[in-house]
């Protein structure tokens, strides 16, 4: 009787019979479980999978049955959400989200002359009797020096400062600005969020308390006023602090004062002294420190000798004096049951001549 280890027909030419020489093709457990192929078992064939003796055999990685690829595209999506959320809320360095659309308050009073307008009595000298403190130009701004603050280090304050000093160069002394309608130079300081703001106030100027061009730069027009000397004295101060954590604000209140003639008026005509105080608040974040942009949010502005009661949203209105002196009528009584006027249409009396 043969071995029943050998085949029926016998041991195959050249082979010895033992089945150590079949070891190198065995399949082991790992590579019978990752077939596939895999033959249908009885149950499923009694069940009704005629017509097929096999079944795809589903790979189960470490995840079950989820395929590598989705695995990864489900990875990244959760790092992209991950990212999103962190940079979206944990802002860094306490950055919060850029405002938008208006901010800019504008608040302007007209100060009525007490007496008639006269004119200044050198008009060659025309500042010869202003009082000790007022410096020309950029030198009366008295521009501080930086110094940090609890989270704006020296450097992004002394940014800040030398963005405000310039633009008030650009708004406030700047003869294109003054008598010559020209806005581009200060609204390039101005902020992306507040540009439509200022846009909508060159455009159509309005008392509104945030469409007055005058809140924005002082500006006389054109048509009635010419500079009698390209010369501003300025008396004032800056003051900075921080809004919160990632807002430094500097503070500015100055006194500027003009000297005027009429338009088209040749040398040695009347000359008029107008004084404007500005108080204006600068707001900035990081971002506008890197840009070297700002974000003007109230405007303050005194402007005389002006009438009363006429706007100065679109240009201000200097009363000039003539050779003989202006007469102007005095402030008229308020009402404060008469809602037909704005409540924030202020009017004073100039003090001093």
């Amino acid at each position: 009787m043969g071995d029943p280890r050998e085949p029926p027909e016998g041991t195959p030419e050249g082979g010895s019979g033992n089945e150590d020489e079949f070891r190198s093709v065995v399949f082991d457990e790992s590579f019978v479980r990752a077939a596939r192929i895999q033959e249908l078992s009885a149950r499923e064939r009694l069940a009704g999978s005629f017509g097929k003796a096999t079944r795809q055999r589903v790979r189960l990685g470490p995840l079950g049955s989820v395929p590598r690829q989705a695995l990864a595209l489900l990875l990244l999506i959760l790092l992209a959400f991950g990212a999103a959320v962190y940079f979206g809320v944990s802002s860094p360095k306490g950055i919060a989200a850029r405002p938008e659309g208006s901010q800019l308050t504008v608040s302007l009073v007209a100060l009525s002359p007490a007496s008639a307008v006269r004119p200044v009595a050198d008009p060659a000298n025309p500042f010869a009797a202003l009082p000790a403190g007022y410096g020309d130009g950029t030198i009366g701004l008295n521009t501080p020096t930086g110094a940090a603050t609890e989270h704006f280090s020296r450097v992004e304050v002394t940014k800040a400062l030398d963005s405000v000093q310039r633009y008030l160069v650009a708004s406030s002394l700047a003869p294109a600005a003054l008598v010559q309608g020209a806005t581009a130079d200060v609204r390039a300081f101005v902020t992306p969020g507040e540009q439509a703001e200022f846009d909508a106030s060159v455009s159509q100027p309005v008392d509104d308390r945030h469409h007055a061009v005058t809140g924005w730069v002082v500006r006389f027009d054109p048509a009635r006023v010419a500079l009698a000397s390209d010369s501003v004295k300025v008396a004032g101060a800056m003051r900075i602090d921080e809004a919160d954590a990632g807002t430094l604000q500097i503070t500015t209140d100055h006194t500027f004062v003009y000297a005027l003639k009429p338009a088209g008026a040749p040398t040695g005509a009347p000359v008029t002294l107008e004084t404007v105080r500005r108080q204006l608040t600068f707001q900035f974040d990081r971002v506008d420190l890197a840009s070297a942009q700002l974000r003007l949010v109230d405007s303050v502005l005194e402007a005389g000798p002006a009438p009363c009661g006429t706007s100065m949203a679109g240009f201000l209105q200097p009363v000039l004096a003539t050779a003989q002196g202006t007469a102007v009528a005095p402030p008229t009584a308020v009402d404060p049951g008469n809602h037909a006027r704005p409540s924030w249409q202020v009017c004073g009396v100039l003090a001093g001549s």
